[in-house]
């Protein structure tokens, strides 16, 4: 049997990539290692690092191999942070361990083996195919403020801004190819502040209790219904995440309660229509409101761009994916506003959990249907 080389071993390429601690925001040893990986496949690497803390620094990674003049750019995009490991692991968390036919390791679904399966099948990819670029952040696993937007802007500057997009996300469920991401909800945060007067409980006419007030104010919230649900996307919901007083004495009526609020909505409503629904609630019980709008819904709508990625999933599969909007956001937010995107990738059963674990034929297979997109997106006709 001939040796798969390692540039072309995407199982190998996961093991170092799961190597380098790389816990949200990231930076170092792991972008040194993904970059030794794809300079030699003739990619110029761009790394710059942004923010502060304590929401930065954070590490990006723009690498761009350059097709002929006038050929179509595919981009495929992801993130080498990942969440921390937490107790109770099987084996080390940053210390790849093989086991039967799985492979153990923080980030080896979430998204390490993807963006190692995707160099694998680079290394297959011929340079006069096209224009290919890695946009790759820090912290997709954390506030996304210094990472893919900035990476936006990198490209935008440089006038490196592709045709197309496939971010490498775990979307399929129970078996790799029967779920691809075409879309996602929007979500926003919302604080919640109640101001009262503290006083004795035994004198409550002296004071001015914000609880009560912060409880109803959170039962009119609660029975909202925002939506049943629109032709792509299911039903709009609001969660309750957080009550806070922080009152530690027993006779002491409290002069401040507090609430947090996530919402994850559809493409009925904006980040700023339901800010506003909520605001006027809030204002209602005597408080107030502060939101952090975190995305917009988004879709690419069922086109020859997810038509190409279905036909190579179900190529080297056998399945056809179930073009969805389920689940929470992703860097894909960002990316929409450059050009069509669609998210494809592993089985997401285990991510963020101990022992996150994935199968070793699935990584090969994953190349193999990245290599298919890859080629086919850049010689297809026109696409969106």
């Amino acid at each position: 049997m001939t040796a798969i080389p390692m540039r072309s071993d995407p199982v190998i390429l996961t093991e170092r990539l799961i190597d380098c601690p790389s816990v949200t925001p990231a930076t170092g040893s792991v972008f040194d290692t993904l970059a030794a990986m794809v300079e030699p496949l003739g990619f110029a690497v761009h790394r710059f690092i942004e923010g502060e803390a304590p929401d930065g620094p954070v590490e990006n990674l723009l690498a761009i191999r350059q097709g002929p003049a006038g050929s179509r750019h595919f981009a495929f995009a992801g993130h080498l942070d990942v969440v921390p490991p937490g107790q109770g692991w099987t084996s080390a968390p940053f210390s790849a361990e093989r086991r039967g036919e799985l492979l153990y390791g923080r980030g080896a679904v979430d998204m390490k083996g993807a963006i190692a399966a995707f160099v694998a099948a680079l290394a297959e990819i011929p340079q006069d195919a096209g224009t290919i670029s890695l946009v790759i952040t820090g912290d997709e696993e954390g506030p996304a403020r210094f990472g893919t937007v900035a990476l936006i802007e990198r490209m935008r500057a440089m006038g490196a801004l592709p045709d197309l997009c496939l971010v490498g996300e775990p979307t399929s469920v129970h078996r790799l190819g029967d779920m691809m991401k075409i879309g996602r909800r929007g979500s926003v945060n919302i604080w919640l502040t109640v101001d009262g007067a503290q006083g004795h409980v035994a004198y409550p006419h002296l004071a001015d209790n914000p609880i009560p007030r912060l409880v109803a104010m959170l039962g009119e919230l609660d029975a909202l219904v925002l939506d049943e649900g629109s032709d792509w996307f299911q039903a709009s919901n609001l969660e309750i995440t957080d009550i806070e007083v922080g009152n530690p004495a027993t006779n002491v009526i409290p002069a401040q309660a507090r609430a947090r609020l996530s919402i994850r909505f559809n493409d009925l409503h904006t980040g700023q229509s339901l800010t506003d629904t909520v605001s006027a609630i809030a204002a209602r019980h005597g408080g107030t409101a502060r939101a952090v709008i975190s995305g917009e819904s988004f879709i690419t709508l069922p086109g020859a761009f997810s038509t190409l990625i279905a036909q190579a999933v179900e190529a080297e599969t056998g399945v056809s994916p179930e073009l969805s909007t389920t689940g929470g956001t992703s860097d894909a937010r960002f990316l929409r506003a450059l050009c069509p995107v669609v998210e494809f990738g592993l089985c997401n059963a285990t991510m963020h959990k101990k022992d996150e674990a994935v199968a070793i034929d699935d990584l090969h297979t994953l190349a193999r249907i990245y290599r298919r997109i890859a080629l086919s997106a850049l010689s297809a006709p026109e696409l969106a």
